[in-house]
């Protein structure tokens, strides 16, 4: 059945949607917001590095969360009561296993699962926590035993069974508890394949989402890979009136796809659906912002409408214009602030650091409104940096830095262990990162606290430093960093905010300001 758009989203007779609001206002300190306050809202709903979107509706309430890769703690849990205003609660996991890839959100009888993959050199594995409610506390990672998969999808069949979808088309029974396999992994569906001659990344099936919706379990799965061209990543759905089959392609295959690189989000796909405020049915997503492949995949929502014959159609287009609110109710709060006084514990909510060792969080301390960061390693390659995620195209960063004797300390835009740029100090002189290198510090005498400024507009970064925060020096190297992604670098990640502190002895920290413009 073909669908009108306009009708289905309730526009019928109402004039072309005007263009998106500006990026950001002067002086904002969050995450940009989605809603705008008239009844509708701009994509993201939730901005920056917000991978593989997961989401799970408890009443009038929606909890999501994201790939969290090498960041600890990981898996942060986000609550909206409209699905478009979302705010922050708590980390989920705070024990490092590796890089944490496409979590799976689910409740179960009324207690709450997270099943993710996680990734180090040596070991790959899937992996459960378990909850009593959202807010946690959360377990301790239990291993299932899967190093050859990931991306997991929960479903309960018509059995009554629980079990785990994987990717390339792949399923595993669960226990009834949820935290162990009850049999092999076994082939049950071969994925929808698309022209030969689409530009596409690779084939790569994954993020299966399994949905029970009418008389069919509905599958809807990623192909084409996450990242690479920007019309590689697309959105797939098959069905079938069992658990176990056969499953039949959705003949509107593929559902989402970016089509040109001229259309405003890149790589869309690995989506989820969801019922809504007043039954309407939504369809969260990631996908890249044109030309900010920096900025990560952020979390895109999209209206769907079930057609007579219980398939499913998308109704943003591309998603270029601003779509009506799920619900009439008032702009609610959304995101968090990120200027920080160091006044209160904001790790896990905001900070998060890199890769780190399991005992990392004993490097930190907090006296009044300072940070204490003590110092590791050598460089911001391996001193595992504080990061937090930046969804803006252009905004400045600044804090106060004291140091030790024998401690290099400083503000970074910071991609991963091998590409990072920004500027520190040492005492005997600053020190430029550029593309995750070090310059040597020109020998002179320096104070051992600054006043760092990293300004980053439209992927341009400019370094200024100042004895007193009042009278400004420009560092003569700025940089252009739009080539700092995973196209270039690999990881999935995002270029963060950071701070670092490498050597001996630790780094105090005062007053970050954050300002989007």
């Amino acid at each position: 059945m073909a669908i009108d758009r306009r009708t289905a989203l309730g526009l019928a007779g109402a004039a072309t949607l005007a263009p998106a609001a500006a990026h950001a206002a002067t002086g904002f300190e969050g995450q940009r917001r989605a809603d705008l306050g008239d009844g509708t809202f701009r994509n993201p709903i939730v901005s920056g590095d917000r991978p593989d979107p997961t989401i799970v509706r408890d009443g009038d309430s929606w909890w999501m969360t994201f790939s969290s890769f090498d960041a600890y703690p990981g898996l942060l849990l986000w609550r909206s009561n409209d699905l478009v205003n979302w705010t922050p609660t708590t980390a989920a996991l705070h024990t490092p296993v590796g890089s944490v890839w496409a979590p799976e959100l689910t409740r179960h009888e009324g207690r709450w699962f997270l099943y993710f993959h996680a990734r180090t050199a040596t070991r790959r594995d899937l992996f459960v926590i378990h909850a009593d409610r959202p807010e946690g506390p959360w377990s301790e990672p239990v291993t299932l035993g899967l190093p050859k998969h990931i991306d997991p999808g929960h479903a309960v069949g018509e059995d009554g069974h629980r079990y785990l979808f994987l990717s390339g088309g792949d399923r595993v029974r669960l226990r009834a508890d949820g935290l162990a396999v009850d049999g092999p992994v076994e082939h049950v569906y071969d994925p929808w394949r698309y022209p030969d001659d689409w530009v596409v990344e690779s084939f790569s099936p994954e993020g299966p989402k399994i949905l029970r919706h009418g008389d069919w379990f509905h599958m809807i799965t990623a192909v084409g890979g996450t990242a690479g061209p920007p019309t590689g990543h697309m959105v797939i759905a098959a069905r079938s009136p069992s658990i176990h089959g056969p499953w039949e392609h959705c003949p509107h295959n593929p559902l989402v796809r970016t089509r040109s690189r001229h259309e405003p989000w890149w790589s869309r796909g690995h989506a989820t659906l969801v019922e809504g405020p007043g039954g309407r049915w939504w369809m969260v997503q990631h996908g890249y912002e044109k030309d900010y492949w920096t900025l990560g995949r952020q979390c895109l929502l999209e209206p769907i409408a079930w057609t007579d014959d219980d398939w499913w159609r998308p109704l943003g287009g591309t998603l270029a214009q601003p779509l009506p609110m799920p619900t009439s109710s008032r702009q609610a709060a959304h995101g968090m602030p990120l200027s920080d006084d160091f006044a209160t514990d904001r790790l896990g909510v905001q900070w998060s650091f890199y890769d780190p060792q399991p005992n990392e969080t004993a490097r930190l301390r907090r006296t009044g409104r300072t940070l204490h960061l003590a110092a590791k390693g050598s460089t911001p390659a391996d001193a595992s940096p504080l990061t937090f995620i930046a969804g803006d195209r252009r905004y400045s960063l600044e804090v106060d830095v004291e140091i030790d004797a024998g401690t290099t300390a400083g503000l970074l835009l910071f991609y991963n262990r091998r590409l990072y740029c920004g500027l520190g100090f040492n005492g005997e002189g600053l020190v430029l990162h550029r593309y995750g290198l070090e310059r040597p510090a020109r020998r002179e005498s320096q104070p051992r606290r600054l006043v760092m400024r990293l300004t980053n507009d439209e992927q341009t970064v400019s370094l200024h430093y100042s004895p007193d925060g009042k009278a400004w020096t420009r560092h003569d190297v700025r940089m252009e960093v739009s080539g700092y992604h995973h196209n270039t670098a690999g990881d999935f990640l995002s270029l963060r905010p950071a701070l670092y502190a490498a050597g001996a002895g630790e780094a105090r920290f005062r007053n970050l300001r954050y300002r989007a413009f």
